[in-house]
């Protein structure tokens, strides 16, 4: 059977029915932009982290940028966050024309290393943004001190971490705001692109409403400041409300094929993922870590096992910002992980049996090494 890391299929028909009257309830309202769909989901994932606003956009890494910029942050700003992250992360400060500025992450969970965070603040640090990667969150109390100390925003990137929590609190309750993807792979994803904001601030809530149509408030045609086109569409917005009242239940799947996971591959050469203590980890993607992880990838291919690697290039090293000047090297554990780390398939509706082949081909590969 071919396998791969990541498949909406199976989910898809169990939930079939559902989604193609989300379909159908959108057409049938008469309003398909900014209509009630979207009005709901933002009110349902709002009250789903506890917050007073929900802002929806088109997409995670727009997401980012209108959050950065409802936050004050602008040209010539600096943003510290990390390499080892999705390059819309960065995409996203580098279109407001901000400078982002990183630290390296931490060995046994990938994440940002907070201790490496004040010796890069300077006097044009303007905002703080903790990449929750992978499904856990980074340490929020260190975070939230720094900030605190120096007078700096924060803005999470929620995008692989929907329901994840941290001391009993989700993930993006803990900064200024935070932003989240859609995309389809993602814990919470649409049939499609889609993101959103969310914020207890209704000074940030009332920025983002205008910046995500083109800068207008009440009025059409009368832009109050120059904005953007980034509304996320009613459909994708139906579907995920509806999707919505099932995050949990995916959550336990997740974890049910992560704990499958521990307990076949434990006691491999492979490292496996850790949750760190005060973390419930929702396991977006189930990245582990070998030496020789190219051999393995390549090997699994013979078993119709097709895996992917988050992140093979960390984003310090791609051509399109080598403005940044970062030198090779100065991320050090960021660099060595990008050439050990890989993702085993991980959905929801990953059947046990095909979760078991992958764990035999594993071990076999490995015996082979």
């Amino acid at each position: 059977m071919t396998i791969r890391v990541w498949d909406y299929l199976a989910e898809y028909r169990n939930e079939r029915a559902d989604i193609l009257d989300a379909v159908e309830t959108v057409f049938e309202s008469g309003q398909l932009v900014l209509g009630p769909s979207v009005r709901g989901f933002e009110e349902e994932f709002a009250a789903y982290h506890g917050v007073a606003h929900c802002v929806s956009v088109d997409n995670g890494t727009n997401a980012i940028k209108l959050g950065l910029q409802a936050l004050g942050v602008g040209p010539g700003d600096e943003v510290i966050t990390v390499s080892n992250t999705a390059a819309p992360t960065v995409v996203a400060i580098d279109a407001i024309g901000a400078v982002p500025v990183f630290v390296d992450i931490r060995e046994e969970d990938f994440l940002m290393d907070t201790g490496q965070i004040e010796a890069a603040i300077t006097e044009r640090t303007r905002c703080l943004l903790p990449v929750h990667l992978y499904g856990q969150c980074v340490d929020m109390a260190a975070i939230g001190r720094i900030a605190a100390e120096h007078g700096l925003k924060v803005l999470e990137d929620c995008a692989q971490a929907h329901g994840a929590t941290q001391g009993g609190r989700r993930a993006g309750t803990f900064g200024d705001a935070a932003a989240f993807s859609f995309y389809p792979t993602k814990v919470l994803g649409a049939y499609g692109d889609g993101g959103a904001v969310i914020t207890g601030d209704a000074t940030v809530e009332a920025n983002l409403r205008r910046a995500r149509y083109y800068g207008m408030e009440k009025v059409y045609y009368v832009v109050e400041t120059p904005g953007h086109n980034s509304r996320l569409d009613d459909v994708q917005a139906e579907i995920l409300r509806r999707k919505l009242t099932r995050l949990d239940d995916y959550l336990k799947g997740r974890r049910e094929v992560a704990r499958r996971y521990a307990e076949g591959l434990g006691d491999t050469g492979i490292l496996l993922p850790t949750t760190n203590p005060g973390n419930d980890h929702v396991h977006y993607v189930y990245v582990v870590r070998h030496p020789r992880r190219d051999e393995i990838i390549e090997a699994l291919r013979a078993y119709d096992i097709h895996l992917n690697i988050s992140y093979p290039w960390p984003v310090h090293t791609m051509r399109g910002f080598a403005k940044l000047g970062v030198e090779p090297g100065s991320l050090p554990v960021t660099e060595r992980l990008a050439g050990e780390i890989f993702s085993l398939p991980m959905y929801p509706a990953l059947s046990a049996e095909k979760q078991d082949e992958v764990i035999r081909a594993v071990r076999a590969v490995l015996a082979r090494l």
